[in-house]
């Protein structure tokens, strides 16, 4: 598929013929299999100014928290508890966790859980020898976000960042041996269908194991407030999109798009994600992982929120399953 299909299929061109084209290679490959992710949001602090999230430094408002070792380790036991194959260790770019403190997690998720628990790392851009003595000490995957190929646009939104960096990073990490995944935001203020549509290609020429699209949520903190939410029908084609060029690839349906329509998960489901990703968070904390407005609002326990992801994805035709979730392609 070539940059001018992908951009006629964004506008809509053929929604009924690119859903089930997702569809139909999502069923080839995955069949109804849904992969849960759990996820341990351990500390809100970040140093990174990024524009378009509610966590940046900027943002004086928001009450800041961490997470102790075993805070983090009782989440984890939640994972295992809920039978999820993996937790996602996710987190700001927050300095004050040690390589040796983060090595210390991993290796007692290790030691309590074996491999019936893979561990993702989502710290955002750490030093390359931290990532490889992460990847020693047994953590399987790491998930960082490009969120736009555009380098001007990126740069603008990520002060002080550079594409080509975060790029090698995750150039870094698959040679390190990770399940790397990344992803992008949909409708990303200032972002065109030219750019979109490039930043699939783009995502999907990096041979990811995992790859994300999500819409852009405006955040009353930031400074991108006044901009309108991403259209969910567009974020729908993105993942529509990614599946056909990733055949392989594990593909979430996400929270932000569930933060536009209640029903965006499964809908995402259908056209060709894969995985779905809850939150194991600890209930006093869990809403201020305020990345966007909508992320984290329930009330209910982290156990009772699985159950009820699990309840919907089999009420609606699927299957959640219980299994890590490893890529299915190859190398």
């Amino acid at each position: 598929m070539n940059l001018k299909e992908i951009k006629e299929f964004l506008k809509g061109a053929d929604d009924k013929l690119l859903f089930s084209q997702g569809e139909s290679i999502r069923e080839k490959y995955f069949g109804k299999e849904v992969y849960l992710r759990g996820i341990v949001e351990f500390s809100n602090v970040c140093k990174e100014k990024c524009l378009y999230c509610g966590l940046r430094c900027s943002n004086r408002e928001l009450k800041r928290y961490r997470l102790t070792f075993d805070e983090i380790l009782e989440a984890v036991e939640l994972v295992r508890k809920s039978r999820l194959g993996t937790v996602v260790l996710q987190s700001g770019n927050d300095p004050s966790y040690t390589t040796e403190f983060i090595e210390s997690i991993i290796r007692e998720i290790k030691k309590r859980y074996g491999n019936s628990i893979a561990i993702t790392l989502s710290l955002g851009e750490r030093d390359y020898d931290e990532l490889k003595r992460w990847r020693d000490a047994g953590a399987d995957r790491y998930l960082l976000k490009v969120e736009t190929f555009d380098k001007k646009l990126y740069e603008k939104m990520r002060p002080g960042r550079k594409l080509s960096e975060r790029l090698k990073l995750i150039e870094y990490l698959m040679k390190l041996g990770y399940e790397v995944g990344s992803g992008i935001i949909v409708d990303l203020p200032e972002m065109t269908d030219e750019i979109l549509a490039n930043d699939l290609l783009e995502l999907s020429s990096l041979g990811l194991h995992m790859i994300a699209s999500g819409p852009f949520i405006p955040h009353n903190k930031t400074p991108l407030y006044e901009y309108p939410s991403g259209d969910l029908k567009r974020s729908l084609r993105a993942i529509a999109l990614l599946r056909i060029l990733n055949k392989y690839s594990n593909i979430p349906s996400t929270s932000a798009m569930a933060s536009l329509s209640k029903d965006a998960r499964i809908r995402g489901l259908i056209v060709g994600a894969n995985v779905i990703m809850p939150s194991l968070t600890p209930l006093r904390v869990r809403k201020l992982y305020n990345i966007y407005p909508g992320k984290n609002e329930s009330d209910s326990s982290a156990l009772e929120d699985v159950e009820k992801i699990k309840n919907l994805i089999s009420s609606s035709g699927f299957i959640p399953s219980e299994s890590i979730g490893n890529y299915k392609g190859g190398n």
